[in-house]
């Protein structure tokens, strides 16, 4: 390949001959760099692309708020969530899968351990974007969950065992990640994320049996002779239900 051609990204934008980032990244750089010298608050979008280079219209071009410059990443990732759940075949052990689509989020943080610890400190410092990453959060819970719903349709209890186990997912699954921030992304993450769906998976795992394997209750009718004496009752129940 020639000098000249541009190099294709992962997320589809091109990076010109020598190595320049593109402008998304570029923005993600700059607010980045001026974020841990003056402080979230205190940095302007303005100044954001002032240091990077680029106008206004740029910035916002790619991101609608300050706060999305935090979390460039989670858009594209609920997107390949959806399409990976999407793209399920209807004899995928649905619990299993949902922990797999949650690896995708694992993967997204992995792949750029310095980058999510960065902004796991932010966030812990900045109120507005805690809330903002539990709107991210929920996100994905309600991606899984629709996913659930789906396939627990008819089933007993089909939209409330979606939802807890949607937040199940979730919860083990964040507890792993951000046990590995707060340690600054040292350890195997992978291993860890593992261990805490496998206790959602052990709990949940049956949960997609078909409707004629769930617990049922069944009902039974006796005929007896009026003026039959308890004792026979009694003892025809027993017999339907084939004691001694």
């Amino acid at each position: 390949m020639s000098s000249s051609s541009a190099a294709t990204r992962r997320d589809g934008k091109a990076e010109a001959a020598g190595g320049k980032p593109p402008m998304r990244e570029a923005l993600v750089a700059a607010a980045f760099r001026l974020f841990l010298e003056r402080g979230y608050e205190q940095t302007t979008v303005d100044d954001i692309v002032a240091l990077a280079g680029v106008g206004r219209r740029s910035f916002f071009r790619y991101f609608p708020s300050k706060e999305d410059v935090v979390f460039p990443d989670h858009e594209r990732c609920l997107a390949d969530m959806t399409a990976f759940l999407a793209a399920s075949a209807t004899d995928d052990e649905p619990v299993r899968r949902v922990c797999d689509a949650a690896r995708l989020v694992l993967r997204m943080y992995a792949e750029n351990p310095s980058f999510s610890v960065q902004r796991y400190r932010l966030t812990r410092q900045v109120p507005g974007l805690r809330a903002y990453e539990l709107s991210v959060v929920w996100r994905y819970e309600r991606a899984l969950a629709a996913y659930l719903r789906g396939r627990f349709a008819g089933h007993r209890d089909g939209t409330l065992r979606a939802d807890v186990i949607a937040a199940a997912v979730v919860a083990a699954h964040n507890n792993a990640l951000r046990s590995w921030l707060r340690s600054d992304a040292r350890g195997d993450v992978s291993a860890a994320v593992d261990h805490a769906l496998g206790y959602v998976q052990s709990a949940f795992g049956d949960a997609a049996a078909p409707p004629g394997r769930e617990e049922s209750d069944d009902v039974m009718v006796v005929v007896s002779r009026r003026g039959a004496p308890l004792w026979r009752v009694v003892q025809e129940i027993e017999t339907a239900l084939g004691r001694p």
